[in-house]
């Protein structure tokens, strides 16, 4: 399986580390691995740019495994991220996950770019990729996806695939596409307030990408328009029962599922979460 090594079946998204100086969140990224946990998960929306930030957290950890989740194509030309990411691979063996993904139209149009259909985009971009990587060695591979079509990409042109907002059938469905030799890692949401997560949920709810996947997977119109109890308890689960649902989505076929506490806290509050125990 073309997995990372040491990344472990518990991932952390990490994006509170990107409000911190430069200093704080390599010291809370050896903190997290202290605590135990085999992989972080980094951003694109923060305005810290996530290669230099992946590129501090190896450099103070010994072990831990750093992830993007996910790196936007339209950022960076193909040529660039064969570059950028086989440096982290060269440098840091077995300890860097690539994720890549189109993003979203209005946020790739704010930054000037054209928003293309996403999978031809996509798989012309991997394309260049490897007409570009030479003797370079790149990382694992895996893409943003939620649709059947970039499914099956990941699975023949990529490593694997990190998904994102959507419940454990999706996970299953994912795996089936995939087939059985590629990575999967889920994002699973766990709530620390019911009510504040609604408007957390909301803010994705306006992405049609994101909503688009929800009603392929069980949900209904109204839930998506309400916010609904059982929109919630499809996306997100209580912070007592993380050790159960992430047995669900083992089942389903998740490699490794990485845990998002939402709405998201201060970091401290993640710190001392992390080492008490993620599940």
């Amino acid at each position: 399986m073309p997995s990372p090594s040491g990344a472990g079946e518990i991932g952390l998204w990490a994006g509170f580390l990107d409000r911190l100086p430069a200093a704080e969140a390599i010291a809370a990224a050896r903190r997290i691995e202290g605590a135990g946990v085999g992989t972080i998960w980094l951003q694109e929306y923060s305005g810290v740019d996530p290669f230099v930030r992946a590129a501090l957290y190896l450099s103070a950890t010994s072990d831990l495994v750093v992830a993007l989740g996910v790196a936007v194509i339209h950022a960076r030309d193909p040529e660039a991220m064969v570059a950028v990411a086989s440096t982290l691979e060269e440098a840091f063996p077995g300890r860097f996950v690539l994720g890549l993904g189109g993003s979203h139209r209005a946020l790739v149009e704010a930054r000037g770019h054209t928003f293309g259909p996403p999978l031809a985009t996509m798989r012309a971009y991997l394309a260049a990729m490897d007409a570009a990587r030479g003797h370079r060695r790149l990382p694992t591979r895996v893409l943003g996806a939620l649709g059947p079509k970039m499914m099956e990409l990941a699975g023949t042109a990529a490593d694997g695939a990190h998904t994102y907002f959507a419940p454990v059938a999706h996970t299953a469905a994912v795996r089936a596409a995939l087939g059985p030799d590629r990575w999967l890692a889920p994002t699973q949401m766990v709530g620390l307030d019911r009510e504040r997560t609604r408007g957390y949920l909301q803010l994705c709810l306006g992405m049609p990408n994101y909503t688009s996947n929800l009603l392929r997977f069980g949900l209904e119109q109204a839930d998506l328009d309400t916010t609904s109890d059982r929109l919630v308890d499809a996306l997100v689960v209580p912070a007592g029962a993380v050790t159960e649902r992430v047995a669900e989505q083992r089942a389903a076929g998740a490699d490794q599922v990485v845990l998002q506490f939402v709405p998201p806290p201060p970091a401290e509050v993640v710190l001392e979460r992390v080492e008490k125990g993620l599940t």
